[in-house]
C-alpha cells in the first residue's frame, strides 16, 4: 500500500483515504512539529555579523588611538605659578598687614568742659586698640589722663564712650573698657617681641592729627631703647626704637608685624624741636609690658 506524503510541494488537495488509512495517519501528522532552520549562507544573516564586528573593531581602534593626558609634572606647576606671579597683581605685605589690623584700631578723644563749663572741648586725639573682644582698649595714659569724657570710634563707625578701668603710668599706658562694642568686634592678634631684631619690618597704624586712620611702614632701629620725656619729668627703657613716620594722634596706636600682629604701643617720638614732627625715631612700649597693665599673662 502506498504511505500519503507529510509535506507537499502540490497546492492541490490530496487524494482521498480510505478511512482506515485516516485513523492511522491523523495522529502521527499532528504530532510531527514544524521546523525552521537558520543558516549562515544566508546573506542577510552574514552581512550583519560582519557589520558588528567592523564595528567593534572601529571602537577598538579609536580608543586604542586616543592621545592620553600628560601627567602633571612638578616643572608644570612651578611655571604655573611663575605665571601667576608675573601676570597677577597681589597685595603688598604692608596692605596685607593693614587689613588684618585695620578692624582693632580705634579713634581716641579725649573732652573736657570749656571755660563757660557747659559744653565739651576736644583736647586730645590719640589712637587706641582692641586686645579683647570685650571691649578693652590700650592706649597711651597722656591720650586719656585728665579728660572728664572719653570717646572712641571703632573701624565700622560706632561712636561710644568709655572709661579707665587700669593704668601703667611707668610705661605710659591706659586700659580702656568701651560702654558699647560692635557686634563683629574683633580683636588684635598679639605676639612676643622674644624674637624681633633690627631691621624688621614693621608698621604703624594710626591718627597723626586725627587723620585716619593712617598706615605707615618702616622697619625697627634698634631695641631696649631708653626715652626721656621733653620735660624731663618721666623716663622709660625696654623700648622699641622704629623709623615708620609717627606724629601727634599716633599715640596708643599699635606697632605690628607684616602679618598683622601687634608687638608695640606707640608712645613717643624724639622731638629735638619744639614743632612736635617726625624726625625718624620714634618709641614704642612692648606688647609685653602693655599686656601686663591689662592682666594678660605674659607670652
Amino acid at each position: 500500500m502506498r504511505r500519503p506524503a507529510l509535506y507537499s510541494s502540490s497546492s492541490s488537495p490530496p487524494p482521498a483515504e480510505a478511512p482506515g488509512q485516516q485513523a492511522q495517519a491523523g495522529p502521527a501528522a499532528e504530532s510531527a512539529p514544524a521546523t525552521r532552520f537558520f543558516s549562515l549562507s544566508s546573506p542577510r544573516l552574514l552581512w550583519t555579523a560582519l557589520a558588528v564586528m567592523a564595528l567593534l573593531l572601529a571602537l577598538s581602534l579609536s580608543l586604542a588611538l586616543r592621545p592620553q593626558p600628560r601627567k602633571l609634572t612638578q616643572a608644570d606647576i612651578n611655571a604655573a605659578v611663575l605665571k601667576t606671579l608675573e601676570t597677577a597683581q597681589l597685595p603688598s605685605a604692608v596692605a596685607k598687614a593693614y587689613e588684618a589690623i585695620r578692624p582693632s584700631v580705634v579713634r581716641v578723644t579725649g573732652y573736657g568742659k570749656s571755660k563757660n563749663g557747659k559744653e565739651d572741648q576736644e583736647y586730645g586725639v590719640g589712637t587706641g586698640v582692641v586686645i579683647v573682644d570685650k571691649g578693652i582698649i590700650l592706649t597711651n595714659l597722656h591720650v586719656v589722663q585728665g579728660a572728664q569724657t572719653i570717646k572712641v570710634v571703632f573701624s565700622d563707625g560706632l561712636e561710644s564712650t568709655a572709661h579707665i578701668i587700669g593704668a601703667q603710668p611707668e610705661n605710659d599706658l591706659a586700659v580702656l573698657q568701651a560702654h558699647k562694642i560692635p557686634d563683629d568686634m574683633i580683636a588684635a592678634t598679639m605676639r612676643s617681641t622674644g624674637d624681633l631684631a633690627s631691621g624688621d619690618h614693621v608698621l604703624a597704624v594710626g591718627y597723626p592729627f586725627g587723620i585716619g586712620p593712617s598706615a605707615s611702614a618702616g622697619v625697627i632701629s634698634g631695641l631696649k631703647r631708653t626715652f626721656r620725656s621733653p620735660e624731663g619729668k618721666q623716663e622709660m627703657s625696654n623700648l622699641i626704637q622704629f623709623d615708620a613716620a609717627a606724629n601727634p594722634g599716633n599715640s596708643g596706636g599699635p606697632l605690628v608685624t607684616m602679618d598683622g600682629e601687634v608687638v608695640g604701643i606707640v608712645t613717643a617720638i624724639l622731638n629735638p624741636n619744639q614743632q612736635r614732627s617726625f624726625v625718624g625715631i620714634a618709641f614704642a612700649v612692648p606688647i609685653e609690658n602693655a599686656a601686663a597693665a591689662v592682666g594678660l599673662p605674659p607670652f
